[in-house]
């Protein structure tokens, strides 16, 4: 099935003439990267077609070096002329910027110059518009079939996309590979007046084999709607936390965004310095895995064009790397980890979880506290560390949730939070590329009534 307007072979010529191009230029060094992407999107609310969107893209990126100066260009237009004026005009920026002891291309050691792993990553979803129309009403109806106490939606959506690229350098790295994504998405919502509850769920895989069924979706976040009904403050406390599954995926991002390179050179991070030391519970292993089959975060090179590999990115709460491109580790004086572009597939692990650790063994050791199903706001200051989000899920009294809860404001220090995971659930649940049970948190500060 052919879904893509260019041949890889056409993105292989493309890339050599650019790096060619730039060579003829006068740079000293050079990358580039052609893209193209395309897909179907179909939303629907109350049993209507709402809107149909199919989006097709390309792109070649080129950046040029003139010794420890950089330039970047870039176009949508394939052609010779413009193929020139785009490496032109890389060059030309490069020519009138500033040098950068830390600006480069990857050593060449650190390049994966051999063939890559077929990682699994591209299964096109040849879906029409009907069709995807009719899993979008398939997902809503189920959901609004579940209770009469769901009495509106903001809508159910399917989504279908893939894409493909090749990059190479003026150091010998040629590499790309085909990739798709595909979902389904509902947000039902119960009750009426101002007792209206929403909540929302969705399947997202990059085979749309394994995507849950529509009608499986629409229950669930149904399940999830009516449950909030009648949630209500609990009055100011501090109290343990229980971070769903889905929700402690969040504070494993936060993790990384504070060790990665841009926040540790610009000292913009709270871990600043914690390389080989204690950042998390002594029983917290946190394991990457650039090569798993259908992973989110698969890849076996960087955006750069780096090796991958696999690792213990957290081991028994010591903090073993950081997640570094080139130019960031230059600027700290360390080597590249292979993340330009971000990290790849993390799980967390408690060494202490057993396999029957599930949600209600987890509420259980909660015993009395907070079970937070969501967060809103953005109040997380990687800086210092401190951490005030708004929050809603339920209250547990005696391991057994007791009523839902609305409208209060969690609020520690993520130094001190990540220290007192005092245990993950064996309910480890995939959110995009990471994987993480649930989170119990020995006491945070709540703010409610």
């Amino acid at each position: 099935m052919t879904v893509f307007a260019h041949s890889r072979a056409e993105f292989q010529d493309l890339v050599e003439r650019t790096l060619h191009l730039a060579h003829e230029a006068g740079a000293s060094d050079a990358s580039t990267e052609v893209s193209e992407g395309c897909g179907l999107s179909v939303s629907a609310r109350l049993g209507r077609l709402e809107n149909v969107e199919r989006n097709r893209d390309k792109a070649l990126g080129v950046s040029v070096y003139l010794g420890q100066r950089r330039g970047h260009a870039s176009t949508s237009d394939f052609s010779d002329a413009a193929l020139r004026a785009t490496v032109q005009a890389a060059y030309d920026i490069a020519r009138f910027t500033a040098e950068d002891p830390a600006a480069g291309l990857p050593d060449a050691d650190d390049l994966l110059l051999g063939d890559a792993p077929d990682l699994d990553l591209f299964h096109p979803w040849a879906i029409d518009a009907a069709a995807a129309t009719e899993l979008a009403l398939r997902c809503e109806g189920a959901a609004l079939a579940t209770d009469r106490r769901i009495t509106n939606s903001e809508g159910a959506a399917v989504s279908a996309q893939q894409s493909h690229f090749w990059s190479g350098n003026s150091r010998g790295f040629r590499g790309g590979y085909a990739s798709s994504r595909h979902s389904i998405s509902v947000a039902p919502i119960a009750g009426r007046g101002a007792g209206m509850q929403r909540d929302a769920w969705y399947s997202s895989m990059r085979d749309a084999a394994d995507l849950a069924s529509p009608e499986a979706v629409g229950r669930y976040a149904a399940e999830r709607a009516l449950s909030r009904l009648k949630a209500r403050r609990v009055p100011t406390a501090e109290v343990p936390v229980l971070f769903e599954n889905q929700i402690g995926a969040g504070l494993l991002g936060a993790l990384v965004q504070a060790s990665s390179g841009g926040a540790l050179y610009r000292k913009a991070s709270f871990l600043t310095d914690s390389l080989g030391q204690p950042v998390l519970a002594s029983h917290i292993d946190i394991d990457e895995d650039p090569f798993t089959p259908k992973g989110k975060g698969s890849s076996a090179f960087d955006e750069e064009g780096v090796r991958t590999r696999a690792r213990r990115f957290v081991e028994g709460g010591v903090l073993q790397g950081y997640f570094l491109s080139s130019y960031s580790a230059r600027k700290l004086g360390l080597k590249t980890s292979g993340h330009a572009g971000g990290s790849h597939n993390l799980v967390m692990k408690s060494r202490a979880t057993a396999p029957g650790d599930d949600l209600a063994t987890m509420l259980k050791r909660l015993h009395r506290g907070l079970f937070v199903t969501e967060l809103m706001g953005q109040g997380v200051n990687l800086v210092t560390g401190d951490y005030s989000r708004g929050a809603s899920g339920y209250w547990v009294e005696n391991g057994e949730i007791a009523f839902p809860v609305e409208e209060v404001t969690i609020a520690g220090n993520l130094r001190q939070m990540l220290q007192d995971i005092v245990g993950i659930g064996a309910d480890a649940y995939t959110t995009g590329a990471k994987t993480v049970g649930s989170v119990l948190i020995a006491r945070l500060k709540l703010a409610g009534s």
